[in-house]
């Protein structure tokens, strides 16, 4: 999943970015309501933390917006104001969940589970197709019974295909879902990320189960 989190206080942010990144999540920043906006525009986002104090377009607003323009995803709303009439506020704009802060990264990332859970919002299904079992609650990986371990980007990979299966994936768009704005699309990095995940998800087994189609991409 990809997740934008607007926060202007910089040490807040960047903590949040590197848990989120840890759990595999491709994460983007911004640090005003505006800058939010612009992202939210150009950019597909499963979740937004949203702060509630920012410069330029406050976050209720910054909500409104989103909804009004037909953002699916889910909001949370970070702040440091307790009171229930800022709660109710936030949600009656369109906030599906309210953090008060300080807040444990655990609880904030299990909220992320949550919403991406509910029904009707974007939620993550196991799938199970050729012996293999993915499942995005715990990125536990099965093919044909037997575990393997991935990192939480080579799960995203692998889960990502899944959902594409029998279409060849172009690198710009695992770029684009999988990792984040800052990305080099110049790099290796996802042929690197490519060669690890088949090695792993192939070792024991005959069948290659992702192909490389040149000129168009990857497919499972």
């Amino acid at each position: 999943m990809r997740i934008l989190v607007v926060e202007d206080e910089e040490p807040i942010s960047s903590a949040i970015e590197r848990g989120l990144t840890k759990l595999g999540y491709a994460v983007d920043v911004a640090f005003d309501g505006a800058e939010a906006l612009e992202k939210a525009a150009v950019n597909t986002y499963d979740v937004v933390c949203l702060d509630l104090n920012l410069p330029r377009i406050d976050g209720v607003e910054v909500c409104r917006r989103l909804r009004e323009d037909r953002f699916g995803g889910g909001i949370i709303m970070l702040t440091a104001r307790s009171a229930i009439r800022d709660r109710v506020e936030g949600l009656d704009h369109g906030a599906d969940d309210y953090l008060v802060k300080p807040f444990a990264f655990s609880e904030l990332a299990a909220r992320i589970r949550a919403i991406t859970r509910r029904e009707g919002s974007l939620r993550e299904p196991v799938i199970d197709t050729r012996g293999l079992e993915l499942d995005p609650n715990t990125n536990r990986v099965k093919r044909d019974g037997q575990e393997i371990h991935l990192t939480p980007k080579e799960f995203s990979l692998v889960y990502y295909l899944a959902r594409n299966e029998g279409r060849a994936v172009p690198q710009e768009e695992l770029l684009e879902h999988i990792w984040d704005e800052h990305a080099n699309p110049f790099t290796q990095t996802v042929k690197v990320h490519m060669n690890n995940l088949r090695r792993k998800l192939n070792e024991g087994f005959r069948e290659q189960l992702i192909e490389t189609i040149r000129g168009k991409g990857y497919v499972l």
